[in-house]
């Protein structure tokens, strides 16, 4: 049997993408990540604010936003804009919802990921969003990596037969912005959270997970997750596993380094591995797959593309949302999915805390 190498490691373009987007926040997530993935893509963004007035002009004309506002609360009372896109830490998103749902315009937001610092905050910024009408989609951006996404057609295809072992190795080192000080949450919230989304959007919901963490001797500031190891127990079998190593040295310290992310998934079929390119960022350094399939004994499969995941993958977040809105179809990564990702991170913290397997549900019901 042939194997099919158009992995669709792009997400089809939204049928309407002229919606009049109005965006929050000016850091580097929403400049060289958001601005530049919505220009590519054609979407139209019309306005922008932050809570430095002087930062949003500059970004505005750094990536030829017409409007700019002096406060967030002036940019949400333009009735012209119909959807919002959310990029400030994940403890302010909710009153910035919260102020979003009494304007009768929104149709949509695309707010950030962390959605909150809590599961029962997540679920405080889904209803709220919900009362008011407003299509709630989250910025879960590593499931458009593109090696992700061709990992999750050669999962539909059934090339690897039933899935066995699923891993993630992270040796990378973050850049831990001012405000996750402030959390005390780190890995598992602000990195973990990519790897914990792309299992649940490969693989569906666990029944459980158990985390091993410690401290990262070089994050300075008071913090219990620096370096995590975490198993997700599935009902099927399938166990999928992460270590996630904020600390990849001592590459700062002066040794060479050698900083990558790598991941594999063996199945009862065949066995897919690849790497995530995000640790060269500036550069631009694509994902990759390598698979092999009984469906073609002794021969490995190596589809190569130029996309990579920081900015292109930005254009399927926005572009799920634009999509739902014409269609009136809840997005794939909608606010309400969302909930059972941070029910699993929540998890995560309480198996590190009471050192046992805690699942979602239990999370969910306290």
């Amino acid at each position: 049997m042939d194997v099919d190498l158009n992995l669709e490691h792009m997400p089809p373009a939204p049928k309407k993408q002229d919606y009049r987007i109005g965006v929050i926040g000016a850091g580097f997530i929403m400049r060289d990540c958001h601005l530049v993935a919505y220009a590519n893509a054609g979407y139209n963004v019309v306005a922008i604010a932050c809570d430095v007035p002087g930062q949003a002009a500059e970004v505005a004309q750094a990536r030829g936003i017409p409007k700019v506002f002096q406060t967030v609360e002036e940019l949400l009372a333009d009735e012209t804009i119909e959807v919002l896109d959310i990029a400030v830490p994940p403890q302010y998103q909710l009153a910035i919802v919260r102020e979003a749902a009494k304007q009768k315009h929104l149709k949509g937001i695309l707010a950030q990921k962390p959605l909150a610092t809590s599961y029962r905050e997540a679920r405080e910024v889904v209803r709220v969003a919900q009362d008011a009408g407003i299509t709630l989609a989250v910025n879960q951006n590593m499931r458009y990596d593109q090696s992700m996404r061709a990992l999750k057609t050669v999962l539909a295809r059934g090339y690897l037969g039933e899935p066995v072992l699923a891993t993630i190795e992270m040796r990378a080192i973050p850049h831990w912005q001012k405000w996750i000080a402030d959390i005390g949450r780190v890995t598992m919230l602000n990195m973990s959270i990519h790897h914990l989304d792309t299992f649940r959007f490969l693989f569906g919901d666990p029944e459980s997970v158990y985390v091993s963490a410690r401290t990262d001797p070089r994050t300075k500031f008071p913090h219990r997750d620096g370096i995590v190891l975490y198993i997700l127990e599935y009902a099927g079998g399938l166990r999928a596993a992460a270590w996630d190593d904020v600390w990849a040295g001592p590459a700062r310290e002066g040794a060479a380094p050698d900083l990558y992310i790598k991941w594999r998934v063996e199945g009862t079929e065949g066995l897919a591995q690849g790497t995530i390119g995000w640790p060269s960022y500036p550069n631009r350094a694509p994902s990759t797959i390598d698979f092999t399939t009984t469906r073609q004994p002794g021969c490995w499969f190596s589809p190569r593309w130029k996309e990579v995941w920081f900015p292109d993958a930005f254009q399927g977040t926005m572009g799920q949302l634009l999509e739902s809105l014409a269609s009136g179809k809840e997005p794939a990564i909608s606010g309400r999915d969302n909930l059972k990702t941070m029910a699993l991170i929540d998890a995560c913290y309480k198996s590190a805390e009471e050192r046992r397997p805690v699942s979602i549900e239990e999370i969910m019901q306290s």
